[in-house]
């Protein structure tokens, strides 16, 4: 019995490469289901590219096949990998830091690194710049199959000789919050933490709560202002900021019914600090005469 496979990439629609890569699935098994995570990942941008699949694979079927392709080394000695999930989903990636937000919140039981002596698309040996297609795609739906089971992929791999990012843990600190901005939510511009709404309720915060919000990027502070935590976008006026759950139970910063990435220039990932303090009451300006 086929499992679906997924294809994720940074390769954007524009040209023909997701297009070959469907081909190639196709070739290996024409029922074949495919889908798309997403191809709008940032050229060479890893770290979104993990971040996608902690927010998409453990709402897929078990047994279902997720190929990942950002890979800024491709044609190096860095290793091609599959790995099993503890939801038991499989990912087919480059071993670049893919794999980092899955196996931090959700785990892995498992790894092999591909052997490409006979998980490689047949005339293919000369290529050394379109790993997705030939090897990705090609053992991704040989897998999805049942061509191939998960052990003729290739040889076992420690969980330590993973390549990780670097991942900064939310925190409570001298009555703050503190956490990064892990990711965008691209569509809307709205700015998503590694803060649990867990944290928030160990640390007080109920919804109606007014916050004081800074945000600073590795060189400078970006934004300052206070915030209503609200439980939906509902429960606040158009324009006004305001602090969410969002879809992943994890705390989100948006204007409702703006960017708010876009009205301050802001971006994501380690170097991206954003802190929330409560407020007992909005402070009171002082007349410039008194």
């Amino acid at each position: 019995m086929s499992r679906a496979l997924v294809l994720q990439s940074d390769f954007g629609i524009s040209d023909g490469a997701v297009c070959a890569m469907y081909g190639v699935a196709n070739g290996v098994d024409s029922s074949l289901a495919i889908y798309d995570l997403t191809h709008d990942i940032p050229q060479y941008n890893i770290w979104e590219g993990s971040y996608r699949l902690l927010q998409t694979v453990s709402y897929w079927p078990e047994g279902t096949v997720f190929v990942s392709v950002v890979d800024p080394g491709v044609g190096s000695d860095r290793k091609s990998i599959a790995v099993k999930t503890a939801s038991n989903h499989f990912i087919i990636t480059p071993d670049n830091g893919t794999l980092t937000h899955i196996k931090k919140h959700q785990g892995l039981l498992e790894a092999r690194i591909i052997d490409e002596t006979v998980n490689r698309l047949p005339n293919s040996g000369e290529s050394y710049t379109f790993h997705g297609r030939d090897i990705y795609a090609y053992t991704g739906a040989r897998l999805a199959s049942g061509v191939i089971s998960y052990e003729e992929i290739g040889p076992s791999l420690s969980m330590e000789e993973l390549v990780e990012l670097p991942l900064t843990d939310a925190a409570q600190t001298n009555g703050k919050v503190e956490g990064i901005i892990e990711i965008l939510d691209i569509r809307f511009g709205n700015l998503w933490t590694n803060i649990s709404r867990k944290l928030f309720k160990e640390f007080g915060i109920q919804y109606g709560d007014l916050l004081e919000v800074s945000i600073e990027s590795s060189t400078r502070k970006i934004y300052q202002n206070i915030m209503t935590f609200v439980r939906s976008f509902a429960d606040s006026l158009v324009g006004e900021p305001l602090v969410y759950v969002n879809s992943l139970d994890i705390l989100g910063v948006a204007i409702n019914q703006g960017s708010f990435a876009g009205a301050y220039q802001i971006g994501s990932g380690s170097g991206w600090k954003i802190t929330f303090k409560k407020m007992k009451e909005l402070p009171i300006k002082k007349n410039n005469r008194e």
